[in-house]
């Protein structure tokens, strides 16, 4: 796998994101352009491992086939190298961009060593291949006469129809936005993924009998309502992928009020005007001139200074409970499992350009939302938390604020969709369906991605779309 001797020659050398000042002037992507030369060498460091941690439970959710794509770089076998990637990954352009890489977290030489940088690798594969015509549409042979409805576009909705779909089936999914792909269209902003390239694989899946349906919005009340019970006795299987999607809040005092945001609502009101008019609408809230505050840190956090500081924000915190991680793994974070070590993300690096510090203070919990007589928002009074996110005394804080976002994570999905039929929930209030056959309380209705398992990786719902496939088709074939 790789070159025998390359783990020894050859550094680590991820390719450089566009430098911050650049970027920062527009939406576009912040990645550079794929090195065919410079990926083969990293290919090359892929060790012949022996076990191959990167494909194991603790590395690639999907299992895909990292050392054979990789060797296959190295030797600039690119065509092949696709055929082993989509092999096991649906949507390698989503995750080849989006994903925070556990396969790298796994990597065996990882252990005493930068790990490959299998990424980068994969990302440039799925690229290469688009850029080739070698992705092309391959509608089933046969149809089966059976119809499946999948409720949501995200990725595991995406994964479902487009297994489903290969398997014959005819396959409608139903989205409540006005766009296709949940939160790969709209949770995630332009800058980590552009939309065109959701837009080009969901028109792939329609030139291969995949039907769509937005402004769809099953079991709500609005005008763009359809019943469940209506939409399953249409279908032989109704599959739920619906996201975790209700956002957790923060709930103290002087929450009510203006200018206090859950950060998806602030995400996806800026990428729907930028797609819709180039921000020139007016209809997204903007961060131009204000002191900004987002409170939780992960990838929603970063996406949200990324975009405060596109708008032109005046000035940039973000709140972190927990207290901040080591440079390296903890005795009790041991390899394989996933480094909770100290990292620097893209909106970061930006913060640090425009004003000269990483914008993260961690072991901060928010007290009080402070505001003048008339409710306007004026900041935030916080205090530092220890290990046991008990309250340090003396450390009362006010802090500033014309506009809070909040992203500290999802409780479970709106659960709307199964109230009508009566489906059971776990104790988390995700839909209770087990793992690998994802049937819910109902024989006839399945539940797959973040809506069963809560919160995860977009990789993790490309997997459970896979196989909640499987076990549609058969039930369907039963």
């Amino acid at each position: 796998m790789g070159k025998p001797t390359g783990f020894k020659e050859f550094d680590r050398r991820a390719e450089p994101y566009r430098a911050p000042g650049a970027r920062l002037l527009d939406y576009k992507e912040i990645y550079t352009s794929h090195d065919d030369k410079h990926l083969a060498t990293q290919g090359a460091r892929c060790m012949d491992c022996g076990v191959p941690f990167c494909q194991s439970d603790h590395g690639c959710p999907v299992y895909n086939l990292i050392p054979e794509w990789n060797d296959l770089v190295y030797h600039g076998r690119w065509r092949e190298a696709l055929d082993r990637l989509h092999k096991t990954n649906n949507f390698p352009e989503f995750t080849g961009r989006v994903c925070p890489a556990p396969c790298e977290g796994a990597c065996v030489l990882g252990i005493n060593e930068p790990a490959v940088t299998i990424k980068n690798i994969e990302n440039a594969i799925i690229d290469k291949g688009f850029e080739n015509g070698w992705v092309q549409p391959n509608p089933p042979a046969f149809r089966t006469g059976r119809k499946v409805a999948v409720v949501g576009s995200g990725p595991a909705g995406l994964a479902a129809a487009a297994q489903l779909n290969q398997a014959g089936h005819s396959v409608t999914v139903y989205e409540r936005e006005d766009r296709i792909g949940g939160l790969l269209m709209y949770g995630i902003p332009n800058m980590k993924l552009e939309k065109d390239v959701v837009e080009r694989r969901v028109n792939l899946l329609r030139a291969e009998g995949v039907e769509f349906i937005t402004n769809a919005d099953i079991g709500g009340s609005g005008p763009n309502a359809i019943a469940s019970e209506t939409l399953l006795a249409q279908v032989d299987a109704l599959c739920l992928a619906t996201g975790a999607t209700k956002a957790r809040d923060l709930n103290i005092p002087g929450r009510a009020g203006d200018d206090i945001y859950m950060a998806m609502k602030f995400l996806t009101a800026n990428t729907r005007s930028l797609l819709d008019s180039e921000l020139q609408d007016g209809h997204y809230i903007s961060a131009k001139g204000k002191n900004v505050i987002v409170i939780g840190g992960g990838d929603t956090g970063t996406d949200c200074i990324a975009t405060s500081l596109r708008h032109g924000c005046k000035s940039l915190v973000n709140f972190e409970i927990m207290a901040r991680p080591p440079a390296t793994r903890a005795g009790d974070n041991p390899w394989p499992l996933w480094p909770k070590i100290y990292r620097e993300d893209y909106g970061h690096t930006e913060a640090q350009h425009s004003f000269g510090a990483d914008p993260r203070a961690y072991s901060i919990s928010g007290k009080e939302f402070v505001r003048d007589a008339h409710g306007k928002l004026l900041g935030v009074n916080t205090v530092e938390v220890d290990s046991k996110f008990q309250e340090v005394p003396g450390t009362l804080k006010f802090w500033e604020a014309d506009l809070i976002l909040l992203s500290m994570g999802f409780l479970g999905p709106e659960d709307y969709v199964a109230k009508p039929l009566a489906l059971e929930l776990d104790p988390r209030s995700n839909y209770k369906a087990a793992y690998k056959s994802f049937v819910t309380s109902n024989p006839k209705v399945f539940a797959a991605g973040d809506c069963r398992r809560g919160q995860s990786l977009v990789v993790r719902a490309i997997d459970e779309g896979r196989l909640v496939a499987d076990a549609i088709d058969k039930y369907l074939s039963a």
